[in-house]
């Protein structure tokens, strides 16, 4: 069958094809059929080594130390979240052979040209500055520990790696997360077996119920379903008859292994007692480690910040310049990477104080938007099912294309469930703060009710 480019769609400009040490064309065009490269199975590392490093393991510290369940309800909650958020990961990821876009392009369907704005704003704080700027701290901390530098140093050092990954673009970062999953999985696979070793399986908690449990469900959600914005950006460059059941179980599983791996070793590790859990979470980790292994560990974690964060600047600069700013430049994307380096900084030198109450605050809301934008997503992909991505495209470029019943919903979702179903310290919704036991839904009933909204709101759907 031959394939052939859509029309009047934005196309990226220059040669780029498969070459590593080069910086990478163009912005956020569909990638011509001449310049795609690669497999689906490169999905599993490009998705795993992400994840393994130390925000993943405070996720589970979090459902222990802070949200009070024992270690199997833990567990449950664990698989939970990160199963839903890695489904989604991989029905999204599988779109994005087909149309060759990045995630945030793809979202000008559902949201219209204009009303993409809203996510698109939302992910740009989110990854390039918000995830940026935690990885950037966890990363930052273990170089601190492991080699006694200065803090603003560390954060110097792994920033600047991370800022070049993401400057030079696509091709080096999948090298660069190919060639530290095998590091890291040893790495941490030998840090795990120590863990659950000396874990205390039957360990109870301080009585979190189901409203701790929900916490963790949310929490583990957002967590990997916070991926789900970038998801496209990864899979536009595979050539088009790429299976997309290979590629979305490929990225699915990425996402899925790794979370799950790493949060029951967090959880684990809050068993066996001892250390700060939550004022200084890394030390109390790596604690339970003999000294090599610590060191080996602390490394690791610095290397598992880096290869979160180069997807991070990448998709971040990605989500920038899908708000619709026209930049001339053929390095566009490049200049905008290295500005949202260099902002993550800023904001991650400010961090590096109390960074556990720090982390849990971040991960704990960061759901919030996702949900209600999922539903939307979700729900537009549902009602188009049998329609060729390729044939909608030249829509994602016409800046007079409409359809406020996206925004819309996905504002209302998100207003709704924050004010219903929050429950954190610095905001309780209506619902917990009358029947405290629900625990925090509101990704849930952001989700339900976006997708409902849109599903209503047909008048205002167009294309």
């Amino acid at each position: 069958m031959t394939v052939l480019e859509p029309p009047e769609v934005a196309v990226r400009e220059g040669r780029y094809g498969d070459k590593v040490a080069a910086i990478e064309p163009g912005g956020i065009e569909f990638i011509p059929l001449s310049e795609r490269h690669g497999r689906p199975r490169q999905l599993f590392w490009t998705w795993t080594s992400p994840n393994l490093e130390f925000a993943t393991i405070f996720l589970g510290v979090l459902a222990v130390a802070a949200f009070g369940l024992g270690f199997w309800q833990a567990v449950l909650a664990v698989v939970v979240g990160s199963g839903l958020g890695a489904l989604t990961h991989g029905v999204l990821s599988a779109r994005g052979v087909s149309a060759g876009l990045p995630q945030m392009v793809l979202g000008r369907l559902p949201f219209g040209y204009w009303g993409n704005v809203i996510p698109s704003a939302f992910n740009s704080v989110a990854a390039g500055i918000g995830w940026f700027a935690v990885n950037s701290v966890s990363g930052a901390l273990a170089l601190n520990t492991l080699t006694g530098l200065p803090g603003w140093a560390c954060l110097l050092i792994v920033v600047a790696v991370m800022v070049v990954l993401g400057f030079f673009g696509h091709n080096l970062v999948q090298a660069f997360e190919k060639y530290a999953f095998p590091v890291l999985a040893v790495i941490f696979a030998v840090t795990s077996v120590i863990i659950l070793s000396k874990a205390e399986p039957g360990y109870a908690g301080s009585g979190g119920g189901l409203g701790g449990f929900l916490l963790t469900v949310g929490a583990t959600f957002g967590y990997a379903a916070g991926w789900n914005p970038y998801a496209a950006d990864y899979t536009r460059y595979l050539p088009q008859d790429a299976s997309r059941r290979a590629t979305g179980l490929s990225a699915g599983l990425g996402v899925f292994v790794s979370c799950v791996l790493l949060e029951v070793v967090g959880a684990a590790s809050v068993t066996i007692g001892g250390g700060d859990a939550l004022g200084q979470p890394t030390s109390a980790f790596t604690g339970h480690l003999p000294a090599l292994v610590a060191n080996l560990t602390l490394l690791a974690i610095a290397l598992g910040a880096v290869s979160a964060n180069a997807l991070n600047v990448y998709s971040g600069a990605m989500s920038l310049l899908a708000l619709g700013v026209r930049l001339p430049l053929t390095m566009r994307r490049a200049i905008v990477a290295l500005a949202c380096g260099v902002i993550g900084f800023a904001v991650a030198l400010s961090g590096l104080e109390d960074a556990g109450h720090k982390y849990e605050a971040f991960l704990l809301v960061i759901a919030y938007w996702i949900g209600p934008w999922l539903g939307v997503v979700l729900t537009d992909m549902l009602l188009r099912r049998g329609q060729d991505v390729r044939a909608l495209e030249p829509l994602m470029f016409d800046r007079r294309h409409a359809n406020w019943a996206g925004p819309v919903a996905m504002v209302a979702g998100v207003v709704l469930s924050v004010w219903l179903f929050s429950n954190q310290e610095q905001y309780v919704g209506v619902v917990p703060r009358s029947v405290p036991q629900v625990g925090d839904i509101a990704f849930e009933a952001g989700f339900l009710i976006s997708a409902g909204l849109y599903l209503a709101l047909k008048p205002l759907r167009r294309g």
